[in-house]
């Protein structure tokens, strides 16, 4: 079985850049070890570990649109429901195992799991 590294995402209102672009499809990243230990001695995280979440998931995305350098003041701008979404997203994608929904065939009835799909159907 092969591992997967990286999910395909949809946000559900989408980040707007400095020229009014709404980014909404990105690609987050398996966390390393690096990445939720080194964010713990940054002064931001340590005068306030709310921003914990902040630093994490700007090394964990690694594309929003057209960006590709996801900076913590990227995050810091997402809609509440989207930093909610992305927070959702990490917790269920570096849990211990991989990431499925359980489902019913429509035609046979015949039950299955598959990855979770963090695109919106379209």
């Amino acid at each position: 079985m092969e591992l997967i590294t990286e999910f395909e995402f949809e946000l559900p209102r989408g980040y707007v850049d400095e020229n009014g672009e709404v980014h909404r499809k990105g690609v987050m990243r398996l966390a390393t070890a690096a990445d939720e230990i080194l964010p713990l001695r940054d002064p931001r995280v340590v005068s306030n570990p709310g921003y914990l979440t902040i630093i994490l998931l700007s090394r964990v995305v690694t594309s929003l649109g057209t960006l590709t350098n996801i900076r913590p003041a990227t995050i810091e701008k997402l809609f509440s429901a989207d930093l909610a979404f992305l927070q959702n997203m990490y917790q269920r994608v570096n849990s211990m195992e991989q990431p499925t929904e359980r489902c019913v065939c429509p035609h046979c009835g015949e039950k299955f799991e598959k990855p979770i799909n963090f695109m919106r159907a379209e």
